[in-house]
């Protein structure tokens, strides 16, 4: 028996432009739901497959680095212009492939 990755949650402090942001970048539908006293943001492929993101409001602050991230690879064109696409709407270069090395990790 296994398990498979349904969700990956985000907690933040205003969680409609970052689900917006996302739908961005790749290109899914994003949908507010309402859950009485909690409602999240889900953005995932039309088609239903694969895990989905998820926005959730909260009230407290951030007060550690990110402890989880979301790689990216340009599924058409080159990474130039991907990222010229990405930073059209806010996004802001952190690392590209070039400046990773194994030893890096994952």
């Amino acid at each position: 028996m296994s398990s498979s990755i349904l969700n990956v949650t985000f907690d933040c402090s205003d969680a409609a432009p970052m689900a917006r942001f996302w739908s961005e970048v790749t290109l899914w539908p994003c949908s507010k739901q309402e859950m009485p006293g909690n409602p999240y943001w889900v953005v995932g492929a039309p088609d239903g497959v694969g895990p989905q993101l998820v926005f959730v409001g909260v009230t407290e602050g951030k007060t550690v680095k990110n402890r989880v991230h979301l790689d990216l690879v340009p599924r058409d064109g080159s990474q130039a212009e991907e990222l010229s696409r990405l930073e059209s709407f806010g996004a802001r270069l952190s690392m590209t492939g070039e400046e990773w090395s194994p030893g890096d990790g994952w």
